[in-house]
């Protein structure tokens, strides 16, 4: 049996949706886990929640656990390897790139999870970008890499008169709408239409900048920032959805961008991230925070058909070609399953 300790962001997320998809997935391959939902402000808890983890730790000989807690709780990692217990660290964020914590909490955080990730009797990522970063800021080189899955999806047939852009994610400071923004400003006199979808109250300053920036350009008829979708309504935004822009400034891996790719829509990502290596030349790469950049290549797009044709091409020759949430548990099992990893160095 596999326990897995875990909390749940009460807002959508990508990590939410990894360690539920991976569950379901291991399940399918007849293992069983038990899912330990942890309570608390995490990765900021109060000192009674670390406590409280520490003592689940202890509960149980394998685990597999979401960096959120890990990282902020290093010593409940070091004293349950410290017993032979397991401990597999999940790592699909980096708290400590978190923006919405301050500089110290954020220096704190980091120094705080490379003692858990050392700590930890094996750690997997969701990316080799991912992985590599581990190696590079802690030292850890032996890390697993199990990308995200991707469910199947029908091919979008694209919008029927001009073409469509979709940003879509959480409207925050990480994921980068304004510099979206700035660069559908720039390509205003090509024909085109545009919505950004995801949660808008999280920061409701730069949710209200979003706003105004589009309204007072007078845009508000080509761009549209909606708020969150779900299900069908969302299922008729890809659809329709002949390009994705994503512009998030940290990005471990994109999942967004494989669940475009799936439905054969290339995407601009930010280079230099692990969505770069979710697209693999499927669309565009530009620098982080470059509006200008990002509108050089969304102009190449609209106006030449031939970039259009080769992005298309790459996208659906990456939908081919993308893992299924399957391949991903198959290799999370493995590496739990491995009784001759040791634990981690402290």
């Amino acid at each position: 049996m596999i326990s897995f300790a875990r909390w749940r962001s009460p807002v959508a997320s990508g990590g939410n949706r990894y360690d539920d998809e991976v569950v379901g997935a291991l399940g399918g391959l007849g293992l069983e886990v038990r899912e330990r939902f942890v309570d608390g402000p995490w990765p900021v808890p109060d000192p009674e929640d670390r406590a409280a983890l520490a003592e689940l730790l202890q509960t149980e000989r394998v685990w597999l656990i979401d960096n959120i807690l890990a990282a902020a709780a290093p010593e409940a990692i070091s004293a349950a390897t410290q017993r032979g217990i397991r401990v597999t660290v999940l790592v699909h964020y980096f708290p400590s790139d978190d923006p919405v914590h301050s500089a110290d909490e954020r220096t704190r955080l980091a120094a705080s999870e490379r003692t858990a990730i050392l700590a930890a009797s094996s750690v997997v990522a969701t990316s080799a970008w991912t992985a590599d970063e581990l190696a590079r800021r802690y030292g850890r080189a032996d890390v697993v890499v199990a990308v995200p899955g991707v469910e199947p999806a029908p091919l979008a047939t694209g919008s029927t008169d001009h073409p469509h852009l979709l940003w879509l994610g959480r409207v925050t400071a990480t994921k980068d709408p304004l510099t979206c923004v700035e660069a559908l400003l720039r390509v205003r006199d090509h024909a085109w239409s545009a919505q950004l979808i995801g949660p808008d109250d999280l920061d409701p300053d730069l949710s209200a900048a979003v706003r105004r920036r589009i309204a007072d350009a007078g845009m508000s008829d080509r761009i549209r920032l909606t708020g969150p979708q779900h299900g069908e309504a969302l299922a008729r935004t890809w659809t329709r959805t002949d390009l994705l822009v994503h512009t998030a400034r940290s990005e471990p891996y994109g999942m967004v961008v494989t669940e475009a790719l799936a439905r054969g829509i290339p995407a601009i990502v930010p280079q230099d991230t692990g969505a770069a290596e979710a697209q693999q030349g499927a669309g565009a790469q530009v620098p982080v925070e470059d509006s200008a950049a990002l509108a050089d290549a969304l102009e190449d797009w609209l106006l030449h058909a031939a970039t259009r044709t080769a992005w298309s091409t790459a996208a659906r020759y990456r939908r081919d070609r993308l893992p299924t949430w399957a391949d991903t548990a198959e290799i999370i099992a493995g590496l739990l399953s491995d009784s001759d990893a040791g634990a981690g160095s402290t």
